[in-house]
């Protein structure tokens, strides 16, 4: 079909939102490192062009809203031609064994800050 398949869509996500923490908040192997994890816990995209195999994607992403142990993420996927898709994912906070745990509170504050703050 010559475009891009839609599951890729999801990894650009992740991509930024890794690149995101790293350049606002901390890097992520520093989560890891503190046996904390952000896991997926909903996706949503809507797709509203398709992409070219050879077309560039600049995704934006900053957070909506931080909770206790959740937070949300939201995207603008565009390409020299406009919106191409808009997205958002949920994550919790778990342990490195799975179970939910509370962000803390100063990272917490520190996200809120930054929500609204695309970039």
């Amino acid at each position: 079909m010559r475009v891009v398949h839609h599951s890729n869509f999801v990894r650009w996500l992740e991509v930024a939102r890794i690149r995101w923490l790293s350049e606002h908040h901390r890097p992520y192997p520093e989560y890891l490192a503190a046996g904390r994890h952000f896991a997926v816990i909903r996706v949503e995209v809507d797709y509203r062009l398709p992409v070219a195999f050879d077309e560039e994607v600049t995704v934006t992403v900053w957070p909506e809203w931080v909770r206790g142990a959740t937070l949300r993420m939201v995207y603008r996927l565009e390409t020299p031609r406009g919106l191409v898709a808009a997205a958002a994912t949920d994550h919790a906070m778990v342990d490195d064994e799975g179970r939910p745990r509370r962000i803390p509170r100063e990272e917490r504050e520190a996200l809120r800050k930054l929500c609204g703050a695309s970039g």
